[in-house]
């Protein structure tokens, strides 16, 4: 599903954040990246989705390159084949969250009406529907974080890239997160990438892969 292969990232020419970095990802697998912070595991995500040029390596996703794409084609790919979700939900502050979630949609062309009907239906799937026409700033964390993965995940995306999702959570909602993340991969075929510094959270993934020296290891 995603295929990284030989990816190098240097910021200053001469330290390698990733030093010839592979990693392949099937579709219903859920991988978790460990690792302190600094090392490059929010660079890595962004070189995934194409966000972020390696100096060198290849990128595909469900067998298109990413990394071969133009800079349209990329964003294209991005809006179509990627979900994401980060630590603070990072929901657009001005628009409802009904607005918020239907937001990928809106994006591929899909009607007002339609886009938020398919939102208020992904709403009521994660027990927030009552939340549709409140603000971001109006909910709780645990809300604002179930409704940011229903954004992600709303059009069916082929990857899934989460970056520290559950880091301003209780343990009750970071279940509840994990638990909407895996069940997606598994019901949808998709793959999930998740970065987290909560090594009990990540050893409830398929995989467990800790970030060191620009590589990869189990």
């Amino acid at each position: 599903m995603i295929v990284a292969d030989g990816l190098v990232l240097s910021f200053d020419g001469i330290r390698p954040v990733l030093d010839h970095l592979s990693l392949r990802v099937a579709s219903r697998e859920v991988v978790s990246i460990v690792g302190p912070s600094g090392v490059g595991k929010s660079s890595l995500l962004m070189c995934l989705c194409g966000l972020l040029a390696p100096d060198a390596g290849l990128i595909e996703v469900d067998g298109k390159s990413v990394t071969g794409a133009s800079h349209r084609e990329r964003d294209r790919i991005r809006r179509e084949r990627f979900g994401f979700v980060f630590q603070s939900g990072e929901l657009v502050p001005e628009l409802t969250i009904l607005e918020n979630v239907s937001l990928p949609l809106r994006l591929l062309g899909t009607g007002h009406r339609d886009g938020e009907a398919c939102a208020q239906q992904a709403l009521d799937g994660l027990g927030i529907g009552d939340l549709g026409r409140r603000m971001p700033t109006d909910v709780s964390g645990g809300e604002l974080q179930r409704a940011a993965i229903a954004r992600a995940l709303i059009h069916r995306p082929t990857v899934v890239l989460a970056d520290e999702p559950t880091g301003a959570l209780d343990d009750e909602s970071s279940t509840v997160v994990l638990d909407l993340l895996v069940g997606h991969a598994r019901d949808s075929g998709a793959a999930v990438v998740l970065v987290t510094h909560d090594r009990s959270l990540a050893d409830r993934t398929d995989r467990v892969l800790a970030l060191r020296g620009g590589s990869l290891a189990a």
